[in-house]
């Protein structure tokens, strides 16, 4: 059972009981190599918030039956459009480093930030 559990990346609590880490709140970076994604589900943008490089191509998976943008709150730094339930969008990070809020333009409620550095 422990191996089984040790595979699953779950670490125990010392009272015998097997516990999985909860997320933490530090920044999700991209590895070099590797694609950068946000995912939408429940309404909300996983990660919330996301570091890339400059010029950096992102995809956009959108999880929900109901439709979703990922648009910049400041300038036209970047927006998907919308992006139907169970479709994927491509967008290019800002060539500019800084923050960049951004919101579903559909459900403003939905905030993330799109770090650039």
């Amino acid at each position: 059972m422990c191996a089984l559990l040790a595979l699953a990346g779950c670490t125990g609590n010392g009272n015998g009981v097997a516990t999985t880490p909860g997320p933490t709140s530090t920044p999700s970076t991209t590895p070099q190599g590797t694609e950068a994604r946000i995912t939408i589900k429940g309404f909300n943008f996983m990660p919330a918030d996301l570091k890339v490089r400059p010029g950096e191509k992102i995809t956009v998976s959108n999880f929900d039956s109901a439709p979703h943008t990922v648009t910049s709150k400041e300038g036209n730094a970047f927006d998907t459009g919308n992006i139907e339930g169970g479709q994927s969008a491509t967008f290019t990070a800002p060539s500019k480093p800084g923050s960049y809020p951004f919101f579903c333009s559909l459900h403003p409620r939905m905030t993330a930030t799109l770090t650039v550095g």
